[in-house]
């Protein structure tokens, strides 16, 4: 069974930085791309940033220029680097995994809070 843990959130004052850190565990396979998304109150999920097993990333242009995703070197774990924090980051941080096969099948980790204050 495929479990997500993420680590390092918390409270930070705006212009703060933060790292998220995701372990996947339980997966005979490399997942295809490892991503961040959150979710504020009364909003929609929304893409942060995410990887592919190649390198390749993808950012919301929110994050552009503030946010760094990589992998570790461990087998599928994954790094967000938020510097230079906005009230508006503040939100629950999902960990997000891909496998593809015939379909896609996506995995999620529980969520960690991140709160920044103005």
């Amino acid at each position: 069974q495929v479990q997500l843990v993420e680590s390092g959130g918390g409270l930070v004052q705006a212009g703060g930085s933060l790292r998220l850190s995701c372990a996947a565990s339980g997966s005979a396979f490399s997942f295809n791309a490892m991503g961040w998304y959150r979710q504020a109150p009364g909003k929609q999920r929304e893409l942060v940033a995410h990887i592919t097993s190649g390198g390749g990333t993808n950012y919301a242009d929110s994050v552009k220029g503030r946010f760094t995703i990589s992998r570790g070197n461990a087998k599928n774990t994954v790094y967000l680097q938020m510097n230079s924090l906005k009230p508006e980051d503040t939100a629950v941080y999902y960990c997000n995994a891909v496998l593809l096969f015939t379909h896609v099948v996506n995995y999620w980790g529980q969520g960690t809070q991140v709160t920044v204050s103005s």
